[in-house]
């Protein structure tokens, strides 16, 4: 296949994910995740696929099915099989979009009372099966499985779509007055840690896919993707986060995470956030956390801290990041991995399930793909899957462009919240957070 040509219509640049993008054809829908490197000048990874069919699971069996499917699929990796880390995905296995709200069925516990309302409806799980698709890998163009699944592709004009104003669900003083409460709470010894969100919105018409191309020039994120999940449903997720990357190895199925606590904007010194005691000690309990939830299905004495805090920078805000790594008992699979550990710890709390269930009571909507999980899992034994944050959900009905909708974009931010938290600074963090959303907002807008 020769080089890709540059789109002409919202920017992006050959060998690229946007070029992927733009070059896709509209009525066939698009799987695409992107590896970029921690600066324009290092390698990034893309991998796009239409996907051969589609399974959304819901209810209390979800993993349950999920864990048979995956056993359908699986194969014993061999040599010849270039999956992994440096390879990527191998073109036969799935895309993957597990939501927040499956604790639901996993942690009955965190359920609140008086629970956040469900006013998108997105399933507990959406697999999105791939036979064959296209590998952008250091400016080589490799197709991956079944040749015959990659489409003639052909770069198209993206018309700039309409977008309304960004609007918060709720006031300003309704978060800080929420970010107080999970501080009362913490001092009176009712839980440690508190993740808190509200949602952003903004009304959208157009390709779902100018969305993508916006996020991934905007972003640069180093687990990124965009999900084409049915008519009228997408999500686009600019994730600095990795949530698990498991593959095997001599000794069994490697596991490791490497969970995100601690922001500032990327245009301060990074040193405000390093020599921050209360960013550190956020770090630290939530590396307690993802330990005791890998030590509940890895092999005794195998469970590492590998890193404990390093500072990273990304295009709109720097972040501190831990490593922790182990390797799975024999009985074990993936999807008893995702039991263990669903939800990402660094986006639920301290302690996890009443922190879920605090989150529960005072976030007014549920998060759908928001802090869920969203990656690829190879038939052959490799799986990256990210925390997703940074993420947009589109929902909205299909119009005649198999690639348009008609309806709006949703993008939730949160913060950590601890005893000597602010809610003016908490609430402050959140709109840090959500400065890549804006600009990507910004260019859709032209």
């Amino acid at each position: 296949m020769p080089p890709l040509p540059p789109s002409s219509g919202i920017g992006s640049s050959p060998l690229d994910a946007g070029s992927l993008l733009a070059s896709w054809p509209a009525d066939m829908p698009l799987s695409l995740l992107a590896w970029h490197g921690r600066s324009p000048g290092e390698s990034s990874r893309t991998f796009a696929a239409t996907p051969a069919w589609r399974r959304e699971l819901q209810g209390p069996y979800a993993l349950g099915q999920l864990k048979a499917i995956l056993e359908e699929h699986r194969k014993t990796p061999g040599k010849s099989e270039n999956t992994g880390p440096d390879h990527g995905p191998s073109g036969h296995g799935f895309f993957v979009m597990l939501s927040y709200d499956l604790f639901r069925h996993l942690e009955p516990n965190a359920i609140s009372p008086h629970g956040a309302v469900d006013d998108r409806g997105w399933p507990g799980a959406i697999l999105l099966r791939c036979e064959g698709g296209i590998c952008i890998d250091r400016d080589a163009v490799v197709v991956r499985g079944d040749a015959a699944m990659v489409p003639a592709l052909a770069p198209r004009r993206l018309p700039l779509p309409k977008v309304g104003p960004i609007v918060a669900d709720q006031g300003a003083s309704t978060y800080r007055d929420s970010v107080a409460d999970v501080v009362n709470r913490i001092r009176e010894g009712d839980c440690f840690q508190v993740n808190l969100a509200q949602r952003f919105g903004a009304r959208f018409k157009g390709s779902i896919r100018s969305v993508g191309i916006a996020a991934m020039a905007n972003g640069r994120p180093r687990h990124g993707a965009h999900l084409e999940c049915g008519p009228g449903r997408v999500v686009v997720s600019m994730s600095p986060e990795l949530f698990l990357e498991t593959k095997t190895t001599d000794r069994g199925t490697s596991v490791r995470t490497m969970p995100v606590k601690g922001t500032r904007p990327s245009d301060i010194d990074p040193s405000e956030l390093l020599n921050s005691e209360k960013d550190a000690a956020e770090l630290a309990m939530i590396v307690d956390l993802m330990r005791n939830d890998l030590g509940r299905v890895c092999q005794i004495g195998s469970v590492k801290v590998v890193e404990g805090r390093r500072m990273e920078t990304h295009e709109t805000v720097h972040h501190g990041v831990a490593e922790i790594s182990g390797v799975l008992r024999s009985d074990v699979d993936l999807a008893d991995l995702l039991e263990a550990t669903l939800p990402p710890g660094s986006i639920t709390g301290a302690p996890k399930v009443h922190a879920m269930r605090v989150i529960d009571e005072l976030e007014p909507v549920r998060r759908g793909p928001y802090c869920g999980a969203i990656g690829w899992i190879d038939d052959h034994g490799w799986s990256t899957l990210n925390v997703a944050i940074r993420t947009i959900s589109g929902t909205g009905m299909q119009m005649a462009g198999g690639d348009e909708i008609d309806g709006r974009l949703d993008y939730l931010a949160g913060c950590g919240i601890v005893a000597d938290s602010q809610p003016e600074s908490e609430y402050q963090e959140s709109l840090d957070k959500t400065a890549v959303f804006r600009r990507t907002i910004d260019q859709l807008r032209g």
